[in-house]
């Protein structure tokens, strides 16, 4: 089980996060007092972030509860659109490209074209326009990607995601470490779920865990691993069809990965290959002309008569409508979808739907 020894901490910045919490603590501050003023609203808003920068598994947590919810509910999700080349407030449609809206929002409304998908970096002023949508389109439950820290707006329910190899309690203030803000700032969830578990972690791992966390009464907690899907054409029915079988431990695979941790992809995609060349780009990246021209001679390079390029399911939805992509990419690029499983027992489902129609009782009572 990963310690705070294995986590790298910059001491040397040290003097940075402290004057970094001072600042934070009393932002808090200002809300707790009500200096600042958060907003609530009249429908279950969940939101779902964490205390730390960097990949923790948000997306495909954010997925999982759509999958949960969208047979019963008009689900919305509302995100900032990290990186995206627009502002102000967009309602995603089949036309949104992901440099309009980013390429989460992009994937979740690619993948589930059913529901509202919204980007405004302003959470209430999103909320209030999808709230303002006609009955009949207006969502019955609003999922906020990321805004566990935007506490201008009050979510009815918290879930904070922590990564099993970095967990929140070992890890330091932002610079010397990965927290946006202090760990004490966990008690304003609902529910702590440790994300990207090994699959063989023993009982003892949970508890010490658990305890570590120092929860209170009404917080509970669960353990996700990342589970990966079949192959997919990135460019559908231009590429030819390829599954985990297909692929011989002699054919080289080029792996692209632009997310915030790509170890665990890089792993899995070496079980498929003994010949994978890995090219990492930042968390977010917005593939230029001359990326492409840097993945082209990584190819070129590679000899096989069977070679493959397979890049992450963020980076599909990003390279998808990329104007630089050669055509004969089309029919040779792949990505590996991912989702997320829990590794006791499924008692989180059972308390989601709890939340929303509690929720909706106390509503009708007040």
């Amino acid at each position: 089980m990963p310690t705070e020894n294995d986590i790298k901490i910059h001491s040397l910045l040290s003097p940075f996060s402290f004057l970094y919490g001072i600042g934070v603590r009393f932002r808090n501050q200002l809300f707790d007092w009500r200096l600042l003023s958060s907003e609530s609203y009249p429908i279950p808003i969940i939101c779902i972030g964490n205390l730390a920068v960097g990949g923790t598994g948000k997306t495909p947590h954010t997925e999982y509860i759509i999958r949960l919810l969208k047979d019963d509910y008009r689900i919305a999700v509302l995100s900032r659109g990290y990186k995206r080349k627009s502002s102000g407030f967009i309602l995603a449609n089949e036309q949104s490209i992901s440099h309009e809206i980013g390429d989460e929002p992009y994937q979740m409304k690619h993948k589930f074209p059913d529901i509202l998908v919204a980007v405004d970096a302003d959470r209430r002023e999103g909320i209030g326009k999808l709230l303002a949508l006609p009955e009949e389109q207006r969502p019955q439950v609003i999922l906020l990607d990321d805004a566990y820290q935007h506490r201008y707006v009050v979510p009815s329910f918290s879930i904070v995601l922590t990564d099993y190899h970095r967990l929140f309690y070992n890890d330091k203030l932002l610079p010397a470490g990965r927290l946006r803000e202090p760990i004490c700032g966990i008690r304003r969830a609902d529910m702590v779920i440790v994300t990207k578990c090994e699959e063989d972690m023993k009982p003892i791992e949970y508890r010490i865990i658990e305890e570590n966390m120092k929860l209170l009464a009404h917080q509970s907690i669960h353990f996700t691993h990342i589970a990966y899907d079949e192959i997919k054409p990135v460019f559908g029915n231009q590429g030819k069809p390829l599954s985990r079988k297909d692929i011989q431990k002699e054919d080289e695979l080029l792996v692209i990965s632009g997310i915030a941790s790509p170890e665990g992809f890089i792993k899995e995609v070496g079980k498929f290959s003994d010949k994978v060349t890995p090219l990492i780009f930042p968390d977010h990246h917005a593939f230029e002309k001359s990326d492409i021209r840097r993945i082209k001679n990584a190819f070129d390079k590679m000899k096989s008569s069977a070679k493959y390029i397979l890049v992450t399911e963020k980076d599909a939805a990003r390279l998808l409508d990329n104007p630089h992509i050669p055509e004969d990419w089309k029919t040779c690029m792949y990505y590996l979808p991912i989702t997320i499983e829990f590794c006791l027992d499924k008692k989180f489902d059972d308390e989601i739907k709890k939340h929303i129609t509690t929720f909706h009782k106390d509503n009708l009572l007040r």
